[in-house]
């Protein structure tokens, strides 16, 4: 451990990037003029600026190919004609809400399937017609350079009156379908060898190294100091955007410099928590971390029309550009649900009509900065740049890190929503099998890397996808996983695998631990942290894991002429959750589960966890009831979709 509290000196680092278009100031964040060397460019000023942030994205958008050859007349008539059929569909009376959802579907279908590049304008005209959402949000969600030629690719591979419509309609809306139950993975077949009898872990081997864990950077670049910072909608800190009862160019919270909120990452803050984390961590270039992770999520929280591939690769190269100047290891890096665009979009290279590449720009470009920075080998590249931006990897300690897309569990990424009475479409999960294997055969200890969370409350993935890997976990686990890892949340918490889908919630069937990773970003009404974990290099299981924040609330009062701002020790999850754990014995699963049951019996405990969830926020809600408390305690206990939908509200 460094020191307790750290502040960062007042002013911007400016070595960090070599040159500027706008240099930073004490009223203003920086324009760096960056070069991409994978890309070859340097990303224009346009792109970054909160004056000219463009609300139309000229990427290429792709079509599912018709199934038949139409003149643009009989084009127009069958549009007119679907309008009307989905119309009366959903004004006939007596028909359930899913029959009229899944109908419609199928009428949209036959649209996608003959003229596909009408599909968008289709959408976006129901969607204000029925005021299913504002005019401006219909044209965000279904416009073509949006999400509407993705949708027209769904709608035209979809079984629409079957499963798949039943899931696109309760993502459209729970008032349309009910959420289907989750289908049991059939594990007939599905792993290369049975577990072994007795199967166990190496020995810890003593020697304890550190491990930074950062998540959920979002670097907000056209973040703009003294805009509103308490806007009534949409992402803050942007020009434009008002409070609720206030007209422009009345503020009512002006930005600060280092950020607020109910806004993302600007520069200041993100080079704020880099430049912490060798002091506080006793870190340095010297004595630097044995590895570090980062489970995802780099771009802003923008509006889709304000996105863009060249957005998304500014951050990119941005953010692994700063981990190489202050984090003095190896960078093992997922992707997150918001690097992408469309954002939350990756298609299944077993895509229908030469669709599955249409994301390999992004598999590419990562996959050469990760090799550029020396994160990876050449090969390991390549085999992130055909697996999705996934790879397996054992690093200089012998630990094999296995990285996944989980966007391909993720239930915003609406290319999930065909083919959904299979699980792994992508084939990602098949991949883990496999390096899972290979791993159980050489004797090796794992760590899963992903993004989007298995469980918790169950909100945020598929059901299916994850139930399959519940069981993968359950397979390899404990000798082999030692350890999981998210983001996604922006908050701290934590899951427990438990065998045979949890029928038995016990310390006996424990298995292995999901470690939730604290955001950097703020947004929304939590503080900036970071964690590094203690780790055995034999068995590679955690023995403590130590979480810094800075107090967003304190930023409004700062001077930025005088100082920056202050990252300071959070807590010790063992001294924090002391349960009279042995010292020599790991925090795995079996720990976590005491731990829960600890909760049980002393709902304060529940409370604490709260607070630190939040990152010590003054925002964050209480949790002082006994229904939170079933509630925290039975989130904690869920890994997959099905558990965590089952547990009570609170």
């Amino acid at each position: 451990m460094g020191l307790t509290a750290y502040t960062v000196s007042a002013g911007f680092p400016t070595s960090v990037f070599s040159s500027y278009y706008i240099p930073p100031a004490a009223t203003e964040e920086p324009q760096p003029a960056l070069f991409d060397p994978v890309l070859n460019i340097t990303y224009p000023l346009n792109l970054t600026n909160p004056d000219t942030i463009p609300t139309t994205d000229d990427d290429p958008v792709f079509y599912p190919q018709p199934l038949v050859n139409v003149s643009n007349a009989t084009a127009a008539s069958l549009f007119q004609a679907a309008i009307a059929n989905i119309t009366d569909i959903i004004q006939t009376p007596g028909l359930s809400n899913c029959t009229k959802c899944q109908d419609a579907l199928a009428v949209a279908k036959t649209v996608a399937q003959t003229t596909p590049q009408s599909v968008p304008n289709m959408l976006v005209q129901l969607c204000e017609k029925f005021k299913f959402a504002s005019n401006s949000s219909c044209v965000n969600n279904y416009a073509a350079t949006n999400y509407g030629a993705i949708w027209t690719q769904v709608l035209a591979f979809a079984t629409v009156q079957g499963l798949d419509g039943r899931y696109i309609c309760n993502h459209l809306s729970s008032t349309f379908c009910s959420q289907p139950a989750t289908l049991p993975t059939n594990t007939t077949g599905l792993f290369p060898k049975p577990k072994p009898a007795n199967a166990t872990a190496p020995k810890p081997s003593g020697e304890r190294v550190k491990v930074l864990h950062l998540s959920d950077f979002h670097l907000d670049p056209r973040y703009a100091v003294a805009s509103e910072a308490n806007c009534s909608s949409g992402l803050c800190c942007r020009p434009g955007v008002h409070a609720a009862g206030v007209t422009l160019p009345q503020i009512q919270l002006p930005a600060p410099l280092y950020g607020a909120y109910r806004c993302d990452t600007p520069y200041y803050l993100g080079l704020a928590a880099l430049q912490s984390i060798g002091p506080l961590s006793n870190t340095s270039s010297a004595n630097p971390f044995a590895w570090s992770i980062y489970t995802g999520d780099l771009v802003s929280h923008d509006s889709q029309n304000q996105l863009s591939r060249a957005y998304v690769e500014y951050a990119e190269y941005s953010i692994y550009d700063m981990f190489k100047a202050y984090i003095g290891s190896p960078v093992f890096a997922v992707l997150g649900n918001h690097d992408s665009n469309p954002e939350a979009i990756d298609a299944p290279y077993s895509e229908p009509d030469g669709l599955g590449q249409q994301f390999s720009w992004n598999y590419d470009h990562v996959a050469g900065l990760w090799q550029q920075n020396g994160w990876l080998n050449a090969s390991t590249a390549d085999e992130a740049r055909v697996h999705y931006g996934a790879y397996s990897i054992k690093n200089q300690y012998g630990l094999r890190i296995i990285t996944l897309n989980t966007d391909f569990w993720y239930k915003s990424n609406y290319l999930n929503y065909y083919n959904m009475t299979n699980p792994d479409v992508s084939g990602m999960q098949a991949f883990l099998i496999q390096e899972l294997q290979a791993a159980e055969d050489l004797g090796e200890r794992v760590w899963i890397l992903g993004h989007v969370l298995t469980g918790w409350d169950g909100t945020n993935p598929l059901p299916n996808p994850t139930d399959l890997f519940y069981q993968i976990v359950d397979r390899y686990s404990p000798h082999v996983i030692a350890n999981v890892f998210f983001g996604h949340t922006h908050e701290d918490e934590f899951m427990i695998y438990y065998a045979n889908n949890a029928s038995d919630i016990s310390s006996a069937s424990a298995l292995t631990t999901g470690w939730i990773g604290p955001s950097v970003t703020p947004l929304t009404n939590l503080n900036s942290g970071f964690r590094m974990y203690e780790v055995d290099t034999g068995t590679f299981d955690i023995y403590d894991a130590y979480t810094w924040y800075a107090n967003v609330s304190s930023f409004q009062s700062l001077d930025p002429t005088l100082t920056g701002p202050t990252y300071e020790f959070e807590y010790s999850t063992r001294q924090t959750y002391d349960i009279g754990w042995p010292a020599d014995a790991p925090l795995n699963a079996t720990y976590w589960h005491a731990v829960t049951e600890a909760m049980e019996r002393d709902i304060d405990l529940v409370s604490t966890f709260n607070t630190l969830e939040g990152k010590t926020s003054v925002k964050s809600p209480n949790c002082t009831s006994e229904a939170c408390q079933r509630a925290k305690i039975c989130y904690m206990r869920s890994g997959s979709v099905a558990l965590g939908l089952s547990c009570p509200k609170g």
